[in-house]
């Protein structure tokens, strides 16, 4: 058996209830010491990781892709597809939205926040009730600077004055 044979272990990171795929996908690479494209080119789909990270998912991932991803992640096609919107939801790319507040009882980005009709901190109950009755953040309360990809979100701060997003909660407009 040569070393070209031999297979790299990786740590496995498991998903939260209602994480988006970017924030997931940045957690794995990081605790495997990743690029998008090294995560791309592990599992044979190429370099579309560094696209579905950023929410474009124009084309949208052939099942082929989702076995490939979910094969070297660890984690189930069908608990991937949960990182994303429900049919008939439209996902919103851009700008990257947060709650302070949610943030603060668990330290994770939430797909939810990237609905295109989601304006406000909103339960995943059928009942869409309010959850914090609080506006979605676009950007940092204290310099103004857009968040970025949730892949990128290692510290849970703004990446410009620092500020952590929890602290941000403070500032963040009621509903």
């Amino acid at each position: 058996m040569s070393p070209k044979d031999i297979e790299p272990w990786l740590f496995q990171v498991e998903p939260f209830a209602g994480e988006s795929l970017s924030h997931f996908l940045g957690r794995f690479r990081r605790a495997n010491h990743l690029t998008p494209n090294g995560l791309g080119q592990r599992a044979g789909i190429g370099a579309v990781v560094a696209r579905w990270e950023k929410f474009y998912l124009n084309p949208f991932p052939t099942p082929e892709e989702w076995q490939a991803l979910a094969s070297v992640v660890g984690v189930e096609v069908d608990r991937l597809l949960e990182m994303l919107p429900p049919r008939g939801v439209t996902l919103k790319p851009k700008p990257i939205m947060l709650c302070g507040a949610c943030y603060g009882d668990a330290p994770y980005h939430r797909v939810q926040w990237q609905f295109k009709e989601n304006l406000g901190c909103v339960s995943e109950a059928p009942a869409k009730q309010a959850r914090h009755p609080l506006r979605l953040l676009s950007k940092c309360t204290n310099c103004g600077t857009p968040f970025p990809i949730p892949a990128l979100w290692q510290q849970g701060e703004c990446l410009r004055c620092f500020l952590p997003f929890a602290t941000m909660a403070k500032r963040q407009k009621s509903l």
